[in-house]
C-alpha cells in the first residue's frame, strides 16, 4: 500500500514525501503540482493524453486544473517529493511571475540548483534540519522549476497559453458544485440548471477549466477531506458521512484513489509548518 513518509502544510500549499506503489486515477489540483523523483521503480505521469517519466534528470510540472494520473509498474515502488503550490502564494512572492503557476511544459530538466533544493527540502520534511528555511527553499525550487518550463517558449506562446474562456454558465455551475459537493449531483440536472444540454455543458466546462465536472467535484471533495483530517478531531467515519459517502470504506477508496494513500495514514503524518518566508 502507498505511504506518506511526511506531509507538511503551510501558506504555500503542501509538500509531501510519498512512497507510491499503486496507480492514482485521473484527477486534478487547483495548485501548481511538481513531482521530483527520488528513488525506486520507474514512475510515469500521464498528463492529459501524454506520458512523461519522472526520473533523476527530469521532474514533472502539472499546471492548476490539468488532469493527470500516476502510473507505476506492477510490484514497483517509487519515492517522490511532491509539491502542491498555491498560485497566489507563488505570485505574491515573485513579482516577475506574470502568470502565476501555469507551466510552459511538463517535463522539467533538473539543474544542479534544483537537485540541491530537492535534497534540502527532503531533509527538512524528515526533520533533519532547521525548519525555519522551509518556505524559502520551497520558493527557490518552485521558481527555478517554473523558469525552466518556459525556457524554450516565446512570449506569444506564453500569452496564448493563458488566454481563457469566461462564461457565466460555467461560473454558475462552479457555484452549484461548491454548494452541493456533499450531495449526489446528477450531471444532467446540473447542465439543465445552467441552461445547457449535458454534452454542451461538458464541452464548455472542460474548455473553461481543462477538466470534467466530475473531476472538478472530486478535487473539491478531496481538498475538503484533507482540511478536515488536518484541522479537526472528527473520526474518518464522520468525515466520510459529512462528505456524503455511504460508508468509511467507500470514502477510504475514494481518498486513496485520488490522493494516493489512505485518509488515516495521511492524518498520521501530516503537520502544519509555521513558515517565516518574507514577501519579496
Amino acid at each position: 500500500m502507498s505511504q506518506a513518509i511526511a506531509v507538511s502544510h503551510g501558506e504555500f500549499g503542501r509538500a509531501a514525501l510519498y512512497r507510491l506503489n499503486k496507480t492514482i486515477i485521473t484527477h486534478a489540483h487547483r495548485e501548481g503540482h511538481l513531482i521530483y523523483y527520488l528513488e525506486g521503480s520507474k514512475a510515469d505521469i500521464r498528463v492529459r493524453d501524454e506520458i512523461f517519466e519522472a526520473s533523476a534528470t527530469h521532474a514533472i510540472a502539472v499546471s492548476p486544473w490539468e488532469p493527470h494520473n500516476f502510473e507505476i509498474e506492477e510490484g514497483g515502488t517509487a519515492i517522490c517529493l511532491v509539491l502542491y503550490i498555491k498560485p497566489m502564494w507563488f505570485l505574491e512572492n515573485s513579482p516577475s511571475a506574470e502568470y502565476s503557476l501555469k507551466f510552459g511544459c511538463t517535463s522539467v530538466r533538473m539543474s544542479n540548483e534544483m537537485n540541491h533544493y530537492v535534497k534540502r527540502l527532503t531533509a527538512l520534511l524528515l526533520e533533519v534540519e532547521d525548519q525555519s528555511q522551509f518556505d524559502e527553499f520551497l520558493f527557490v525550487l518552485t521558481k527555478a522549476s517554473f523558469d525552466e518550463t518556459w525556457k524554450n517558449n516565446n512570449a506569444e506562446n506564453r500569452k496564448q497559453t493563458y488566454d481563457r474562456l469566461s462564461d457565466f454558465r460555467v461560473r454558475k455551475s462552479l457555484r452549484i458544485i461548491q454548494e452541493k459537493m456533499t450531495e449526489d449531483i446528477e450531471m444532467e440536472h446540473l447542465a439543465r440548471s445552467v441552461g445547457l444540454s449535458r454534452p454542451h455543458f461538458f464541452k464548455l466546462f472542460k474548455q473553461y477549466l481543462g477538466v470534467t465536472p466530475n473531476v472538478y467535484m472530486n478535487t473539491l471533495r478531496s481538498e475538503r477531506a484533507i482540511e478536515e483530517l488536518l484541522n479537526t478531531n472528527k473520526t474518518v467515519t464522520n468525515i466520510a458521512f459529512d462528505l456524503g459517502f455511504s460508508s468509511q470504506a467507500s470514502f477510504t477508496r475514494f481518498f486513496s484513489s485520488n490522493v494516493g494513500i489512505a485518509p488515516s495514514e495521511y492524518r498520521r503524518v501530516a503537520h502544519v509548518t509555521e513558515g517565516a518566508f518574507p514577501m519579496m
